[in-house]
Protein backbone atom coordinates (compact mmCIF):
# COMPACT_ATOMS: atom_id res chain seq x y z
CA UNK A 1 0.00 0.00 0.00
CA UNK A 2 1.27 3.42 -0.89
CA UNK A 3 2.05 5.34 2.33
CA UNK A 4 0.94 8.58 0.70
CA UNK A 5 -2.58 7.20 0.49
CA UNK A 6 -2.66 5.99 4.09
CA UNK A 7 -4.83 8.15 6.31
CA UNK A 8 -5.29 10.52 3.41
CA UNK A 9 -8.47 12.37 4.23
CA UNK A 10 -9.96 13.89 1.16
CA UNK A 11 -10.30 17.61 1.60
CA UNK A 12 -12.81 19.65 -0.26
CA UNK A 13 -11.78 23.08 -1.46
CA UNK A 14 -13.39 26.05 0.20
CA UNK A 15 -16.39 27.38 -1.66
CA UNK A 16 -15.65 30.92 -2.78
CA UNK A 17 -18.64 33.17 -2.18
CA UNK A 18 -18.66 36.79 -3.31
CA UNK A 19 -21.27 39.50 -3.07
CA UNK A 20 -21.97 42.31 -5.51
CA UNK A 21 -23.94 44.93 -3.55
CA UNK A 22 -25.62 47.89 -5.17
CA UNK A 23 -28.82 49.82 -5.70
CA UNK A 24 -29.50 48.38 -9.18
CA UNK A 25 -32.24 50.97 -9.77
CA UNK A 26 -32.48 49.65 -12.45
CA UNK A 27 -29.96 46.97 -13.41
CA UNK A 28 -28.06 47.98 -16.55
CA UNK A 29 -26.02 46.10 -19.14
CA UNK A 30 -22.95 47.40 -17.31
CA UNK A 31 -24.11 45.73 -14.09
CA UNK A 32 -24.85 42.52 -16.01
CA UNK A 33 -21.37 42.54 -17.52
CA UNK A 34 -19.86 42.67 -14.00
CA UNK A 35 -22.28 39.97 -12.77
CA UNK A 36 -21.48 37.59 -15.64
CA UNK A 37 -17.73 38.05 -15.33
CA UNK A 38 -17.84 37.69 -11.53
CA UNK A 39 -19.97 34.56 -11.75
CA UNK A 40 -17.09 32.94 -13.65
CA UNK A 41 -14.62 33.84 -10.89
CA UNK A 42 -16.53 32.60 -7.85
CA UNK A 43 -18.44 29.46 -6.91
CA UNK A 44 -21.39 31.56 -5.81
CA UNK A 45 -22.20 35.21 -6.40
CA UNK A 46 -24.81 36.98 -4.31
CA UNK A 47 -26.15 40.06 -6.06
CA UNK A 48 -27.40 42.13 -3.16
CA UNK A 49 -29.90 44.94 -3.64
CA UNK A 50 -29.25 47.63 -1.08
CA UNK A 51 -32.38 49.02 0.51
CA UNK A 52 -31.00 52.53 0.92
CA UNK A 53 -33.48 54.59 2.92
CA UNK A 54 -31.71 57.86 2.00
CA UNK A 55 -32.57 57.44 -1.70
CA UNK A 56 -35.90 57.68 -3.47
CA UNK A 57 -35.70 54.73 -5.88
CA UNK A 58 -37.80 54.33 -9.01
CA UNK A 59 -38.30 50.61 -8.39
CA UNK A 60 -39.05 48.92 -5.06
CA UNK A 61 -36.54 46.45 -3.64
CA UNK A 62 -38.80 43.57 -4.68
CA UNK A 63 -39.13 44.92 -8.22
CA UNK A 64 -35.35 45.31 -8.51
CA UNK A 65 -34.81 41.78 -7.21
CA UNK A 66 -37.29 40.41 -9.73
CA UNK A 67 -35.67 42.33 -12.61
CA UNK A 68 -32.27 40.95 -11.55
CA UNK A 69 -33.64 37.39 -11.27
CA UNK A 70 -35.01 37.62 -14.78
CA UNK A 71 -31.76 39.07 -16.17
CA UNK A 72 -29.58 36.41 -14.49
CA UNK A 73 -31.81 33.34 -14.82
CA UNK A 74 -29.20 31.66 -17.04
CA UNK A 75 -26.52 31.92 -14.33
CA UNK A 76 -27.04 29.01 -11.90
CA UNK A 77 -24.46 30.21 -9.36
CA UNK A 78 -25.99 33.68 -9.01
CA UNK A 79 -28.34 34.37 -6.12
CA UNK A 80 -30.39 37.55 -5.79
CA UNK A 81 -30.98 38.97 -2.32
CA UNK A 82 -31.40 42.30 -0.54
CA UNK A 83 -30.19 43.88 2.65
CA UNK A 84 -30.61 46.94 4.84
CA UNK A 85 -27.57 46.81 7.07
CA UNK A 86 -23.83 47.20 7.00
CA UNK A 87 -22.38 45.40 4.00
CA UNK A 88 -19.95 43.43 6.19
CA UNK A 89 -22.81 42.07 8.31
CA UNK A 90 -24.65 40.99 5.19
CA UNK A 91 -21.46 39.35 3.94
CA UNK A 92 -21.05 37.37 7.15
CA UNK A 93 -24.67 36.22 6.97
CA UNK A 94 -23.99 34.81 3.49
CA UNK A 95 -20.60 33.30 4.30
CA UNK A 96 -19.07 35.60 1.68
CA UNK A 97 -15.58 37.01 2.02
CA UNK A 98 -15.21 39.01 -1.22
CA UNK A 99 -17.04 42.16 -2.28
CA UNK A 100 -17.17 42.75 -6.02
CA UNK A 101 -17.25 46.35 -7.23
CA UNK A 102 -17.36 47.63 -10.78
CA UNK A 103 -15.13 50.56 -11.68
CA UNK A 104 -15.95 52.88 -14.59
CA UNK A 105 -13.56 55.75 -13.92
CA UNK A 106 -10.93 57.21 -11.63
CA UNK A 107 -13.75 58.97 -9.75
CA UNK A 108 -15.42 55.60 -9.11
CA UNK A 109 -12.11 54.17 -7.93
CA UNK A 110 -11.55 56.91 -5.35
CA UNK A 111 -15.03 56.43 -3.88
CA UNK A 112 -14.84 52.62 -4.00
CA UNK A 113 -11.38 52.60 -2.41
CA UNK A 114 -12.78 54.59 0.52
CA UNK A 115 -15.64 52.07 0.92
CA UNK A 116 -13.28 49.10 0.61
CA UNK A 117 -10.98 50.54 3.26
CA UNK A 118 -13.92 51.14 5.59
CA UNK A 119 -15.29 47.63 5.08
CA UNK A 120 -11.83 46.14 5.67
CA UNK A 121 -11.54 48.15 8.88
CA UNK A 122 -14.89 46.71 10.03
CA UNK A 123 -13.97 43.13 9.07
CA UNK A 124 -10.36 42.21 8.25
CA UNK A 125 -11.46 38.94 6.60
CA UNK A 126 -13.45 40.67 3.88
CA UNK A 127 -11.64 41.70 0.72
CA UNK A 128 -12.84 43.91 -2.12
CA UNK A 129 -12.16 43.03 -5.75
CA UNK A 130 -12.40 45.86 -8.28
CA UNK A 131 -13.49 44.85 -11.75
CA UNK A 132 -13.05 47.29 -14.61
CA UNK A 133 -16.23 47.88 -16.55
CA UNK A 134 -16.25 46.91 -20.20
CA UNK A 135 -15.30 50.14 -22.02
CA UNK A 136 -18.55 50.11 -23.99
CA UNK A 137 -20.39 50.63 -20.66
CA UNK A 138 -17.97 53.11 -19.09
CA UNK A 139 -20.45 56.00 -19.40
CA UNK A 140 -23.47 54.00 -18.27
CA UNK A 141 -25.26 54.49 -14.96
CA UNK A 142 -28.74 53.76 -13.65
CA UNK A 143 -29.32 57.50 -13.32
CA UNK A 144 -28.57 58.09 -17.00
CA UNK A 145 -30.84 55.20 -18.00
CA UNK A 146 -33.72 56.60 -15.90
CA UNK A 147 -33.31 60.06 -17.37
CA UNK A 148 -33.35 58.74 -20.94
CA UNK A 149 -36.37 56.51 -20.25
CA UNK A 150 -38.24 59.31 -18.49
CA UNK A 151 -38.18 61.31 -21.73
CA UNK A 152 -39.13 58.31 -23.91
CA UNK A 153 -35.60 57.78 -25.20
CA UNK A 154 -34.38 54.41 -26.42
CA UNK A 155 -32.72 52.29 -23.72
CA UNK A 156 -32.77 48.85 -25.38
CA UNK A 157 -28.95 48.82 -25.75
CA UNK A 158 -28.48 49.93 -22.14
CA UNK A 159 -30.64 47.51 -20.14
CA UNK A 160 -31.95 43.94 -20.39
CA UNK A 161 -35.29 43.57 -22.26
CA UNK A 162 -37.33 43.06 -19.08
CA UNK A 163 -35.93 46.25 -17.59
CA UNK A 164 -36.76 48.21 -20.73
CA UNK A 165 -40.38 47.08 -20.47
CA UNK A 166 -40.51 47.84 -16.73
CA UNK A 167 -39.08 51.33 -17.27
CA UNK A 168 -41.66 52.15 -19.94
CA UNK A 169 -44.49 50.91 -17.72
CA UNK A 170 -43.21 52.80 -14.67
CA UNK A 171 -42.93 56.12 -16.51
CA UNK A 172 -46.29 55.59 -18.26
CA UNK A 173 -47.89 55.13 -14.80
CA UNK A 174 -46.18 58.27 -13.49
CA UNK A 175 -47.34 60.35 -16.47
CA UNK A 176 -50.90 59.07 -16.03
CA UNK A 177 -50.84 60.19 -12.38
CA UNK A 178 -49.77 63.75 -13.26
Amino acid sequence: MNPDHQNNKETTPKVRIAAYPGSFDPVTCGHLDIIRRSAKQFDRLVVAVLNNTSKNPLFSVEERKELLREATKDLPNVEIDSFRDLTVRFMRSKGADVIVRGIRSVTDFEYELMLASTNHQLDKDIETVFMMTNPKYSYLSSSIVKEIAQFDGEVHDLVPPGVEIALKEKYRERKAQQ
